[in-house]
């Protein structure tokens, strides 16, 4: 389906090509023959990490990034009557334990090598997990998968915590002879993500910690031309930071395509004046409204939203809480009130205009 074709906007001169992998079906040096003169590399951290656990071979295993993918394209599996267990203390382990018991699971327990506070999930989904019966394990890892073909179960064994890591965090050791054996019908890895790089060898763009692409100014990569953004150079992180780099990265390659430099580029935000329509001093005691929820009773077989939407009154009023940052900002820069468009930079070269004046 393409853009123009009643199903959206005009086309914005944007080619898709489905069903082509990089590596496989075609490669940088086919994209150069072609006439490219920049690629960029977008290619995400989607590939699970293995647990390095005998047996993790077995059927029943089914990494998290996977099982959350099939849920979301309707395609998720039937874990009516099942026992679950999941590891890892993320945000992927937290969303499966979740879709696990909602899928039908009757036990779903969290494995994790760390503390509850070590855990870098969202404080208010482990919460929530909690809340809809989901049996949290600390200060455990998985030592083997057991089971005959089929995952039957998982072989633990208890953590105790060591000297201090690169992560600021005490790292967790195994504590000999304090294995014991927990039975589970689906084991569920979700210990981390990274790039699927398997093609990068012999192309000359080097990789840094994590597998993940070694960029330097304006996200350029070691290859003349080529660009990296988002996951594939910072590991796994949210969305919003993903778009701020290829907002960045498309500003760099514009810049490059008109000039043949890589160059930071930067983007100066503009102001639109926003007319006050209320007394903001009204407001300075404004508390946030309490946020209401769906019983836990009724989230299991579902995937409604749990958190129930403000009516619009309250949005309203909720609006009237905003600080005016553009305010401050405009304070801060010594910036008159007044429209103004963005305007994009390279940063050198407003140094050195700087540095003239």
């Amino acid at each position: 389906m393409n853009a123009g074709d009643g199903y959206g906007p005009p086309n914005p001169g944007v080619e898709i090509k489905l069903n082509t992998a990089l590596g496989k079906d075609v490669t940088l040096e086919d994209l150069e023959r072609d006439g490219y003169r920049a690629v960029i590399l977008a290619v995400g951290a989607h590939r699970s990490r293995q647990l390095g656990a005998p047996g993790e071979d077995k059927e029943g295993v089914y990494h998290g990034t996977k099982f959350l993918r099939d849920i979301a394209l309707g395609n998720a599996p039937d874990l009516t009557g099942k026992r679950v267990a999941v590891v890892g203390g993320g945000d992927v382990a937290i969303d499966a334990v979740r879709s696990a018991w909602r899928l039908g699971a009757s036990e779903v327990h969290l494995i994790y090598r760390r503390t509850r506070a070590d855990m870098p999930a969202y404080k208010d989904e482990v919460e929530a997990a909690e809340q809809e019966g989901i049996q949290f394990h600390f200060l455990t890892n998985p030592s083997r998968v057991l089971g005959d073909g089929h995952v039957t179960g998982v072989e633990i064994v208890r953590q105790e915590l060591g000297a201090y890591d690169a992560s600021g965090r005490r790292r967790p050791q195994p504590i000999p002879g304090s294995e014991v054996t927990m039975d589970v019908d689906v084991l569920i890895p979700a210990i981390g993500q990274e790039p699927d790089l398997f093609w990068v060898e012999d192309t000359g763009i080097e990789t840094g910690r994590g597998g993940t692409f070694a960029v330097g100014v304006g996200l350029s990569t070691t290859r003349m031309g080529v660009f990296a953004a988002g996951d594939a150079v910072t590991g796994p992180a949210t969305v919003v930071q993903a778009i701020g780099q290829g907002n960045q990265v498309a500003e760099t390659v514009d810049n490059y395509l008109r000039t043949g430099r890589v160059e930071e580029v930067a983007l100066k935000p503009g102001y639109e004046v926003v007319k006050q329509i209320f007394n903001m001093e009204d407001y300075y005691k404004a508390v946030r409204p309490i946020t209401r929820e769906i019983p836990v009773e009724a989230r299991r077989g579902s995937f409604d939203e749990v958190e129930v939407c403000f009516d619009e009154a309250t949005v309203q009023e909720e609006c009237k809480r905003c600080l005016r940052c553009d305010l401050e900002w405009l304070e801060t820069l010594g910036l008159e009130q007044v429209p103004a468009p963005d305007q994009t930079f390279v940063i050198e070269q407003a140094a050195q205009a700087e540095a003239t004046e």
